[in-house]
């Protein structure tokens, strides 16, 4: 059976939402981030756009280039709100679908034509029903893969659609620039360029053998993707509630400076897990077993997050509040819950450009060589190392 694949996605979805909320930001410049000179920019609209901004530019810079832009802070919990009310349609619709980000959504219609009339016009109408129901400008992709219906979307927007017929994958990618196709960032483009790769189609003409030389494994998925080549299967969407950590001592202890390093350790590297899995926490939950095995914990609401300092931070004045009773400890433990899909972008709303880069680039170290390649001293004290990847299997409960 050949596949069809549906890639839909909301357009400027964060200032979509505050148009919503404010219809004196319709048709002007508007951008979503980090107030200060030292914010970024998480989002910004189609007007903005024209004088070259983009997200994750220094706010500063940005306003230099429209200073009559209208600068918003942004609130992750409307926004996860609108993701939500978009997601249940989908899901009342759709046989199979996967939410891949807060405001981006991949739908397998393999087959469907068995049962409507036509995929292409379901389609349609799904998107009509989400704009009738939301009122979000939204734009889809159908092509035989989700690579080619995710460039076809792009291409589509804003507020469009468009469908790319089996077989035409090739002639419809080979115009664009080869930075159109997924995995081709910043870096890999400017080293493409300088071979003087600028087209899809360059690539396509190119040995797969040229292309791993130069790039390596992602040489060859690149090389495929330009073919229209994606056999990657759309991964059935169940939200995520808790991510967790636990540790049980062989030996209970009342050494509040190593409980108190074994918290903020697990905090960091749940924090990682968050970023590795792209998702956010707005609530932290502490806990605490004593010898007696009598249980307590305490919980804090906050701001959506997934960073490091701000989440070690509440779970240290969590830990503190909670152990009250200075007597043995059998477990301690650290729950981050009500998730929602997202990364950095979602809270660039009050974080530095410089400190955003920070966690980017040691995220990249963790990943090429181990989650303990770096790590804060007090986490590295505690040895508190998560396994297996809480995204991948059951949340890890360590045993000391």
């Amino acid at each position: 059976m050949q596949k069809s694949i549906l890639h839909l996605d909301l357009d400027t979805f964060f200032v979509s939402c505050e148009r919503l909320m404010d219809s004196k930001l319709n048709n002007r410049p508007v951008l979503i981030g980090g107030t200060s000179d030292r914010g970024v920019v998480a989002a910004c609209s189609y007007e903005a756009r024209q004088y070259g901004i983009h997200s994750a530019m220094p706010m500063r810079m940005a306003r230099q280039l429209c200073p009559h832009a209208t600068v918003i802070r942004g609130n992750s919990g409307v926004y996860s709100k609108f993701s939500d009310a978009v997601t249940e349609i989908i899901k009342d619709r759709s046989p199979l679908f996967e939410k891949s980000s807060i405001d981006e959504f991949y739908v397998d219609v393999s087959g469907m034509d068995r049962y409507v009339k036509q995929t292409y016009m379901w389609a349609q109408e799904l998107r009509d029903e989400i704009i009738r129901e939301t009122h979000l400008p939204i734009s889809f992709g159908l092509s035989t893969s989700k690579t080619v219906s995710k460039v076809g979307t792009g291409e589509a927007k804003p507020n469009n659609y468009m469908r790319i017929e089996d077989g035409y994958e090739k002639p419809f990618l080979a115009p664009l620039s080869v930075k159109k196709i997924p995995m081709v960032g910043n870096q890999t483009y400017r080293l493409l360029r300088s071979m003087g790769v600028e087209r899809v189609k360059t690539v396509q003409e190119m040995p797969v053998e040229l292309m791993e030389r130069v790039l390596g494994k992602n040489g060859n998925v690149i090389w495929k993707k330009a073919q229209g080549i994606d056999n990657s299967p759309v991964v059935a969407y169940h939200e995520r509630k808790s991510l967790s950590m636990e540790r049980t001592f062989d030996k209970d202890t009342t050494d509040v400076y190593k409980l108190r390093a074994i918290v903020m350790g697990m905090a960091e590297n749940l924090a990682f897990q968050l970023r590795h899995g792209n998702k956010l926490t707005a609530c932290v939950t502490v806990k605490v077993r004593y010898s007696d095995f009598q249980t307590h914990s305490k919980q804090k609401r906050i701001p959506y997050t997934s960073l490091d300092h701000t989440l070690i931070e509440v779970v240290k004045d969590l830990f503190d509040k909670v152990y009250d009773r200075r007597v043995l400890v059998r477990l301690v433990g650290v729950r981050f819950s009500h998730l929602i899909g997202g990364s950095y972008q979602i809270r660039l709303f009050e974080d530095s450009f410089k400190l955003i880069k920070l966690y980017q680039a040691m995220d990249k170290v963790r990943d090429r060589y181990g989650q303990q390649a770096v790590a804060r001293a007090i986490g590295m004290s505690s040895k508190t190392i998560a396994r297996p990847n809480p995204f991948n299997g059951q949340p890890a409960v360590l045993n000391g």
